[in-house]
């Protein structure tokens, strides 16, 4: 799943950079540095991140700045800025860097028109719902078992938040509709193909809707985001099998699990037992 990963360490300082498959042109790095200092320098791309432990200063827009923990750290392409501890345990982040291409697509599926690329004044960021948001898909990447839908669902909505509470120009978003049609394809193709690995753009292509305007629609409609109805319909495909005698690893491969621990994550999640309790229970009571 991981793809181009490349590991660092020097005494207690270690760097990690990978790029995932599912989402083109998105690259992650976590990383620990106490005595580091970086010379001033600009980015081509977006870089935003979450800091997770210790303390980041740096140089941004003509102030001194500093992200402590459970700030956003944030720097425009082509902004120079630089880098070093603010405390004394150094810090920890995660980061994410971007082409300018996904910000100009999402502002414009957004607005519903072209927009420019927005642009954001602050290096340091204090929103707690955006850190969540960056930090979990960060972790869902990291560990590379969620479905493409997922890590491309959770990575839209990120942006979207961003745009929405922090860009310089936050586009009018027209009101959606129900469009029931649309959504009753989309739901048709998720109840035939669960063990596929779905995309967004496939499942908004179906619905003949932007993938912005797809899944607040579907989410509208449904009451859960496209992902998560698609967990929702793997686990249910799982319970029949299990019903009919399939063993959890079977039944989690068959429904389009990663691997019998994420099977057995969502699977508690949604039903409050195990899957192999669950065999057990209906095996015992047909």
């Amino acid at each position: 799943m991981w793809r181009g990963v490349v590991m660092v360490s020097f005494d207690k300082e270690v760097v990690n950079v990978w790029r995932h498959p599912a989402i083109a042109g998105l690259d992650l790095m976590r990383a620990t540095y106490i005595r580091q200092r970086f010379a001033r320098h600009a980015h081509e791309r977006f870089a935003v991140g979450v800091i997770e432990a210790g303390a980041l200063g740096f140089y941004y827009r003509g102030e001194s700045v500093v992200a402590p923990a459970g700030a956003i750290n944030l720097a425009n392409p082509d902004e120079p800025h630089t880098g070093h501890a603010a405390a004394q345990q150094g810090w920890t982040y995660r980061m994410f860097y971007f082409d300018v291409e996904h910000l100009r697509e999402a502002v414009a599926q957004m607005a519903d028109r072209p927009r420019a690329v927005p642009r954001f004044a602050a290096g340091v960021i204090h929103d707690d719902g955006l850190a969540y948001q960056i930090r979990g898909l960060h972790q869902v990447l990291e560990q590379g078992v969620a479905s493409r839908l997922e890590m491309q669902s959770r990575f839209m909505a990120m942006l979207v938040t961003l745009i929405q509470r922090h860009s310089d120009a936050r586009p009018y978003q027209r009101p959606i509709g129900r469009e029931p049609r649309a959504v009753q394809r989309a739901r048709e193709y998720i109840h035939t193909h669960y063990a596929d690995d779905v995309s967004m753009d496939h499942l908004a292509s179906i619905a003949c809707l932007s993938p912005y305007h797809f899944m607040r629609v579907f989410t509208r409609n449904v009451g859960l985001p496209p992902h998560t109805y698609l967990i929702q319909t793997r686990v249910r495909q799982a319970k029949a099998l299990l019903q009919a005698g399939q063993k959890p690893a079977a039944a989690a491969q068959a429904a389009g699990f990663f691997d019998q621990s994420h099977f057995t994550r969502h699977f508690k999640r949604l039903t409050g037992m195990t899957p192999g309790k669950y065999r057990r229970i209906v095996q015992e009571n047909p």
